[in-house]
């Protein structure tokens, strides 16, 4: 097996740059008439309607708003060079918290952090820089995975699965191989079809890529590729019934009712908006944050249009090896290396 491998900004007085495309979602005072606290965030290439990986953060952010009456914007960045300058104009703005949606994002954090002591930033599946105003929040995908990968292996018909991966990374690699070590762990003759896209928003690609997987045996694709992976869903609802996607970072069953078998959902929204609440409790702390199933960070979609489907066996399975990862009793591979010495458990 090979593994292989952000839109317009807001123009304003005091920005070096009008190229990215952002949104302005003010919250109104408090009960004791304090100002709010000003959240933002900075999208990867996928852009805020990705439906999945920066849907979620701005989910998180708009949940803040609500229940604590911040101020909340977003801004999308078309290509890596809007990172620097997004992420530097919303802290000369004055915004007390700044996510960074991706990992994509740490060495432009890196070089913004310092420069600006007084904003805090958060980012997502990324490295932080070592500083008090900084924090990284990261899952252990391949948990999930695992899950998805072990219900795509009880439910194939022909044998055979599909990955389709966004940028070739590290990150991806972890899905990718979790989800192996799952569809093992369910059958250990499973041949599964990996294909990488080289992007985050590219549907046609993400289509393509699912087709020409189709087209070689598979009938059930998990994707993990921001936008892209909306091409994939399609793919999935146009070949029609027996042929199935699986979702990834929100829970995309509705997108194709009936087409989507599950969703491995990480729980971004929730981590934007707990750090959101500790920053105004006043229990911002620096460093590094991991969820994963036992923290609840990470899970599998109720699979609202699907559960009749999958038999009620290898739904029991799922839930008991959803305890033993989080007991620690099944530690999922992370690697490549990994992989290939990863014995599934038995029984």
């Amino acid at each position: 097996m090979r593994i292989r491998n952000l839109i317009p900004l807001l123009c304003i007085l005091g920005t070096p740059a009008c190229n990215s495309k952002n949104n302005a979602d003010a919250g109104g005072p408090t009960a004791s008439g304090v100002k709010p606290i000003k959240a933002a965030m900075v999208t990867d290439m996928g852009g805020i309607d990705d439906q999945s990986f920066n849907a979620a953060a701005w989910a998180g952010l708009q949940k803040a708003k609500a229940e604590h009456k911040i101020e909340g914007r977003f801004l999308e960045s078309r290509e890596q060079a809007d990172y620097v300058t997004n992420l530097s104009s919303l802290a000369q703005q004055g915004y007390d918290i700044v996510f960074a949606v991706g990992f994509m994002m740490q060495d432009a954090l890196a070089q913004v952090a310092p420069a600006n002591p007084n904003t805090k930033f958060a980012i997502i599946d990324g490295d932080a820089p070592s500083a008090p105003n900084c924090v990284a929040l990261k899952f252990r995908e391949e948990e999930g995975c695992f899950l998805a990968g072990y219900l795509a292996g009880k439910m194939t018909k022909t044998g055979a699965i599909g990955f389709v991966g966004g940028v070739e990374s590290p990150l991806i690699t972890k899905f990718e191989v979790g989800y192996i070590a799952g569809a093992k762990t369910a059958r250990a003759d499973i041949r599964v079809i990996p294909k990488y896209i080289g992007s985050w928003d590219d549907n046609a690609k993400g289509k393509e890529a699912a087709e020409a997987e189709f087209r070689d045996g598979a009938d059930i694709i998990f994707h993990a590729a921001g936008k892209g992976g909306l091409g994939v869903i399609d793919a999935a609802a146009e070949k029609g019934e027996g042929f199935y996607a699986i979702g990834v970072d929100k829970d995309q069953d509705s997108i194709q009712p009936g087409r989507v078998l599950t969703s491995m959902m990480k729980d971004v929204e929730s981590a934007v908006f707990q750090t959101v609440g500790e920053l105004i409790a006043g229990k911002w702390t620096p460093g590094t944050k991991v969820f994963g199933i036992k923290e609840g960070g990470i899970h599998l979609s109720p699979m609202k249009h699907t559960k009749d489907k999958v038999p009620a066996e290898v739904l029991a399975k799922i839930e008991d090896l959803s305890k033993q990862i989080a007991d620690g009793a099944i530690k999922v591979p992370t690697t490549e290396e990994e992989l290939q010495t990863f014995e599934p458990p038995k029984g």
